[in-house]
């Protein structure tokens, strides 16, 4: 779907006000000692108070002005669009990807909003408050602004595997992977000049202006990933799953990002072994 100009400049507006709903409850509480919560049982999956105190920020906004679109979030239960004014929209909400971060005090965690239509993402909004950056993809195209100022975001187009700066959260079968996952991923990293970790979200925000060049991940959720897909697209980069297939299409939460579609073929060669 491509927005008019009228609703691109309403949507884009109102998710950049979201972010900056989503700064004013999760700022005060990075690296000053939030609480954090397991929500996992046996298994360690942290959450803060930030990550809830801000996604019920964000809800709340999106009931006031768009009460018929749905909302999927990751700490509460999904509402669904309904009425005659929900066009099939949803807003999915990650106010906090990238929690061990958050907790550890490194400025690698962002906030993540992107609007679905029709169950595909149109629009998608990186931002990381501490370092007073944000991405917003739409329409093709991908904005990138800094300290106050904005120009277009590029990808570096590079098109050689050997060249290539790689990053995912957790290269290890003990993180995100599974046993195979890991191993196909040490088959990219080994073909690559250099691999760096624990990027989280942000990483897709560097491919995005040319600061590396693939990005693998699996075990993703859908608030993990929709709001990465019009950002990388609209830098000018190519985002699947590990078969080529659109995210989503498998129940694994595979995902890779590569600056081409050169790049993304011959990093998919050598995940598939």
């Amino acid at each position: 779907m491509v927005f008019s100009p009228e609703e691109l400049k309403e949507f884009t507006g109102f998710a950049s006000r979201l972010a900056d709903a989503a700064r004013a409850e999760t700022l005060p509480r990075f690296r000053k000692g939030t609480t954090i919560f397991n929500k996992a049982g046996p298994w360690f999956d942290p959450v803060t108070d930030a990550d809830r105190e801000a996604e019920r920020a964000l809800r709340r906004m999106i009931e006031k002005i768009y009460p018929g679109h749905g909302v999927l979030g990751e700490e509460f239960a999904e509402t669904k669009a309904e009425g005659p004014d929900s066009g099939n929209w949803r807003w999915v909400l990650d106010p906090v990807d990238g929690t061990r971060a958050f907790m550890c005090g490194t400025t690698s965690w962002a906030t993540l909003i992107a609007l679905e239509h029709d169950g595909a993402p149109v629009l998608g909004l990186i931002d990381q408050p501490f370092t007073d950056e944000r991405w917003i993809g739409a329409n093709g195209q991908t904005f990138y602004t800094n300290g106050g100022e904005t120009a277009a975001a590029k990808t570096s187009g590079l098109t050689e595997i050997a060249k290539a700066r790689l990053s995912t959260t957790d290269p290890l079968a003990t993180g995100y992977f599974s046993d195979e996952e890991a191993k196909a991923f040490a088959r990219v990293a080994k073909a690559a000049r250099v691999a760096r970790y624990s990027l989280d979200a942000y990483a897709y925000g560097l491919l995005a202006i040319g600061e590396l060049d693939i990005v693998i991940e699996s075990g993703l959720q859908r608030y993990d990933y929709a709001a990465l897909i019009p950002v990388v697209e609209g830098a000018g980069g190519v985002i699947t799953n590990w078969r080529g297939e659109a995210p989503g299409d498998d129940e694994k939460g595979e995902l890779i990002a590569a600056a081409s579609p050169e790049l993304h073929r011959a990093a998919l060669e050598l995940l598939a072994g």
